[in-house]
């Protein structure tokens, strides 16, 4: 009996800690790699709390410190991830911009020579 009122409040937990996440991420506009890696933490961290939980008692707490544990790491890996994607990015239109550069130089050069053959 114990075991199926255990289970009974892990599932409420989940739920709530889920619907809670989709919630949040449907807040307005879409969300950033950290706000991502944030929430996959946060459930992944209730999920694994609320099953040790269940094992050992108080489902519903050890999915709480599960979730907010797992909140703070997603948010820091995510951040890392965001920090990368912006380092990636500005290198990217620097090189499209050099890119850009060398094109027109090119036609410039291409221009010169198509003047002087004829």
């Amino acid at each position: 009996m114990q075991t199926r009122k255990t289970l009974g409040r892990f599932s409420k937990w989940t739920a709530i800690v889920a619907i809670t996440a989709a919630t949040a991420g449907c807040a307005g506009g879409p969300m950033t790699t950290r706000e991502k890696g944030a929430g996959i933490g946060a459930v992944g961290g209730a999920a694994t709390g609320g099953l040790i939980g269940s094992a050992f008692g108080h489902p519903g707490m050890r999915a709480a410190i599960g979730a907010g544990t797992g909140l703070g790491a997603g948010a820091l890996v995510g951040d890392y991830m965001q920090g990368q994607e912006q380092a990636q990015y500005q290198y990217n239109q620097q090189q499209i911009q050099q890119n850009q550069r060398v094109i027109e130089q090119n036609r410039h050069e291409t221009q010169r020579y198509q003047r002087t053959e004829y």
